[in-house]
């Protein structure tokens, strides 16, 4: 009953917030299912019509696989296992065709690559997406691409070119990383810090520096400085403090045991807000199956 979140920073891609009144068993749930369950689009397939560059066909088609693709996978559906051909519904399909040649102005004397070459470095940006179906008129307004145009895929030479399509599907981490919507998702308890006695002037300044920046402020009062905490969740709980015998016995370390501080990063393919709330429905829905279980079984 006194469960709340509370949301403390969100800045572009990134998300903190509080989960209070909870189990320590809620809380890691809810980080694997950011981790492993949240479902997102990736590039599971990849038919290489040509390939001549120095990486081979199997660590180009894995790299491919690593780029994120902004694609809301809310649109989609899971391929079937013993499908071989993807459809509008269940597949977004990407061409990468580029072909490096020399420059025919540059100067004699150069060395350096980018004047030398046009083509010579493959980025995500010249991954382009190919229709499949009718997703013209079932997305006229979407602009599905890589999250990052600036991902090195590859270095190519006067010559070499790469010729490939990728198919993307909707996955889950569980079943491959490459399909984790997140960076990282990570919790920690609040701690809690606690002067036991008053701590002045030399000792005051001692102890600020035994804790993160911001943790502990020092006043001055009637001439005197002392410390006090400020911000506790600051703290990154490095003990430093007990390594001084002075003041070992002035403060006491302890966490909030029902306090979890969150931090949400996006791998940019869905907001850290909508991949929360994504998380929690499906949190929902697996204790909603286990109540559903539960009643379906017969009472002796």
């Amino acid at each position: 009953q006194a469960f709340r979140v509370d949301v403390i920073c969100e800045e572009e891609g990134t998300l903190e917030f509080d989960m209070v009144g909870i189990d320590a068993a809620i809380a890691n749930a809810f980080r694997r299912i950011l981790l492993a369950e949240v479902p997102t689009m990736a590039v599971e397939k990849v038919f290489v019509y040509n390939n001549t560059s120095i990486v081979q066909d199997e660590i180009l088609a894995h790299r491919l696989g690593l780029i994120p693709i902004r694609a809301d996978p809310r649109l989609f559906e899971y391929r079937n296992q013993g499908d071989q051909e993807g459809t509008e519904i269940d597949t977004l399909q990407f061409q990468l065709k580029i072909k490096c040649s020399r420059n025919p102005q540059a100067a004699k004397e150069s060395s350096d690559p980018d004047e030398l070459y046009f083509n010579h470095k493959v980025y995500s940006k010249h991954m382009t997406w190919v229709p499949l179906g009718n997703q013209t008129d079932l997305f006229p307004d979407a602009d599905f691409r890589p999250v990052h145009d600036d991902i090195l895929i590859a270095l190519l030479r006067p010559g070499q070119e790469i010729d490939v399509l990728m198919h993307c599907v909707k996955g889950i981490g569980k079943d491959h990383a490459k399909f984790s919507p997140v960076a990282t998702a990570s919790y920690r308890l609040l701690p809690d810090i606690t002067l036991l006695q008053p701590v002045e002037d030399e000792a005051a300044e001692l102890l600020q520096k035994c804790f993160s920046p911001g943790v502990i402020e020092i006043q001055n009062i009637k001439g005197k400085k002392v410390a006090r905490v400020a911000n506790a969740r600051l703290d990154t709980f490095s003990r430093e403090v007990f390594r001084h015998e002075g003041l070992k016995n002035l403060v006491r370390l302890a966490r909030v045991r029902n306090h979890y501080i969150f931090s949400v990063e996006s791998t940019g393919i869905l907001p850290p807000d909508v991949l929360v709330s994504e998380a929690i429905k499906i949190l929902m829905g697996k204790c909603q199956r286990f109540l559903n279980e539960l009643d379906s079984v017969p009472m002796e």
